[in-house]
């Protein structure tokens, strides 16, 4: 049984607090008494051919899912206390509300998400087979039936679970595990009981035994049978807050894509939450997405909130660029913003929320009250153009200027084009210009508003925006024709450079001549000198680095003060991205200076300076 006081403790808003709630919500009910109940399991199918993970995930999946709702303190959500709104009529209801608003725009999953198999009381049922089985008050008519009308809207059904056995299947490990003869719960696991997840309330499943690849296969059939099109396994790690050998559940991962491409079923494999990096070729090879970051929702009397924490995903995304494609995807969350009173949020920051999942190309799922809709959520989820960005098949965009909290983010389309997003992060009002100089042009270019599917003619070299506090605007930017901006190169590792401090030049496969200037941390400096501009003025200048963390560095050019420039993460130390920084050059010779003053700054691989503006 729970501690209902655990819920109001003060830091159950801040990451780790909203983290620990969920944690209680799983923990509970895998500790108490397990239900057994009966199987329903059809006979073993004649295996179709798997579907390709290009298949199933060719781009970002769009939908809704029930946490936003389950997790909320929003009056009347949850009327049967906390996590009381996942119910077979509340799915249904939600379904129903997709298929006649959002389904014609691509939303097409309703996902289940966690206590399914669990009652108000918190205690799980699982069949004979140690394989969770659904609460019948949650979900009277079983969950093929909420499957069947789901499909029958012709939408897909998505079902979660936990990584690992969880405690309450266990059952002194006499549970016998289904087509497996001879195979209980006792021959999966590690003798030792080893917990895992990011919770630990389950035992870590020992795949070196044949029988823990058979019960995996057992789950994924019962879903496959069910006519479940979507999976969300949570509490993975490494991350979830975990790490260690017995929180590293890629063998999981791996015995789940293989369990699914036998089941006779294609079935979205989706992995949650904060996923380390490191690891992120495992998780595209095995699965179709992965969460980069934490829940989104607050645990409040809202969905969620700006600051808890639909603002960390500025930070943290840019890490992530380039590991999502076609066949998975980097998933930043629910995009809670069509109800604002619900939401919790302003319209400048329901839209700032939806450009940035839309230009990283995350699934686009909402965990809003469909029936509730207010008129400006309907018309940021429907927006065609928008979708199309997230949907298409161009690079995910990364920050192109980051100045304090004005940024701007862009990627180069394939016919050419630019998308290109500002954002205002801060709180009070700014202007944000995007110059055309970073995306590698100059001159005129035609300016397409995606938000309001507006044209707003030629620009001349850049466009500048008034932004509210937390607001943003989406353009496509079409150079003119012969605009190529000329520039010179320059190579941090020159011998004509001047390095002071810790400064020194390191190898580097991922840049331009093979070596980067690393090492710039407490006083470090790299000066670039003889760099060369036939005339006066403030010059676009782009940077190459390496960071595998978030850095910031003082920026300046000749003897001036410089400002303080943050370089978002390029997700490692092996790989190298580009900012763009604002810097007065005079005709003639300059020197431009990276200072790391009292911190730790990104490794410099070169600068690209026009010839001229």
């Amino acid at each position: 049984m729970r501690s209902s006081s655990f819920f109001t403790m003060p830091g159950a808003t801040s990451r780790s607090g909203r983290r620990a709630i969920r944690s209680l919500l799983v923990i509970a009910l895998t500790t108490g008494v397990a239900t057994a109940v009966p199987a329903a399991q059809a006979d073993t199918p004649t295996a179709t051919p798997a579907a390709t993970a290009a298949e199933v995930a060719a781009k970002p999946y769009m939908g809704w899912s029930s946490w936003s709702m389950q997790s909320s303190k929003y009056p009347g959500l949850n009327p049967d206390g906390d996590y009381s709104y996942l119910t077979e009529a509340n799915v249904l209801k939600q379904a129903d509300a997709l298929a006649s608003k959002l389904k014609n725009y691509g939303y097409e999953y309703v996902n289940i998400d966690a206590g399914w198999w669990m009652d108000k009381n918190w205690k799980s049922g699982f069949d004979q087979y140690g394989r969770q089985t659904p609460d019948p008050v949650r979900f009277p008519s079983g969950m093929k039936s909420v499957a069947d009308h789901i499909h029958s809207l012709g939408l897909k059904a998505g079902i979660y679970l936990p990584v690992g056995l969880e405690k309450g299947a266990y059952n002194d490990g006499k549970t016998p595990i289904w087509n497996a003869e001879s195979c209980t719960t006792a021959d999966i696991v590690y003798g030792d009981l080893r917990t895992t997840n990011g919770w630990d309330s389950a035992y870590k499943i020992d795949f070196s035994k044949p029988c823990a690849q058979k019960y995996i296969d057992s789950q994924a059939q019962l879903f496959a049978d069910w006519g479940y099109d979507f999976l969300k396994i949570d509490g993975v790690g490494p991350g979830s807050f975990k790490s260690g050998d017995n929180y590293n559940n890629v063998a999981d991962v791996a015995a789940w894509q293989k369990a699914i491409a036998t089941a006779g079923r294609p079935i979205h494999l989706e992995l949650s939450w904060s996923l380390d990096i490191n690891y992120a070729a495992d998780w595209k090879k095995y699965s179709n997405g992965w969460r980069i970051d934490t829940d989104i929702e607050c645990y409040c009397n809202t969905l969620v909130t700006w600051e808890n924490s639909v603002d960390n995903r500025w930070d943290d995304a840019p890490a992530w660029s380039n590991k999502g494609g076609p066949g998975g995807w980097n998933d930043l969350d629910a995009l809670d913003v069509g109800n604002g009173e619900m939401d919790g949020l302003t319209k400048a920051e329901r839209q700032s929320y939806m450009t940035l999942w839309a230009i990283s190309k995350s699934p686009l799922y909402t965990g809003d009250d469909l029936t509730k809709l207010d008129s400006y959520g309907v018309s940021l989820l429907t927006n065609k153009e928008v979708i199309a960005v997230d949907q298409s098949a161009s690079p995910i965009a990364r920050p192109v200027t980051t100045v304090n909290n004005e940024q701007v983010w862009g990627t180069k389309n394939a016919d050419g084009s630019y998308t290109v997003a500002l954002f205002n992060l801060g709180d009070s009002p700014a202007s944000v210009t995007a110059n055309w100089a970073s995306f590698g042009f100059t001159g005129n270019a035609s300016v397409r508003d995606l938000w309001n599917k507006s044209n707003l003619g030629t620009y001349k070299n850049k466009i500048t925006a008034a932004l509210p506090a937390h607001g943003s605007r989406l353009f496509t930017i079409k150079p003119g024709s012969s605009s190529t901006l000329p520039t010179t190169s320059y190579e941090a590792e020159d011998a004509a450079n001047t390095l002071s401090g810790n400064a020194s030049v390191a190898g580097c496969d991922a840049c331009s001549g093979g070596k980067k200037v690393g090492n710039l941390y407490t006083g470090g400096k790299l000066q670039f000198n003889n760099v060369t501009v036939k005339k006066d003025g403030i010059y676009t200048v782009k940077v190459a680095y390496v960071s595998g963390d978030a850095r910031s560095v003082n920026v300046l050019s000749n003897s001036g003060n410089g400002t303080s420039q943050k370089f978002p993460s390029t997700g490692d130390w092996s790989t190298a991205e580009t900012v763009s920084v604002q810097l007065a050059l005079k005709a003639g010779t300059n020197t431009i200076t990276f200072d790391s003053g009292s911190g730790y700054a990104p490794d410099i691989d070169k600068i690209v300076v026009p010839q001229t503006v």
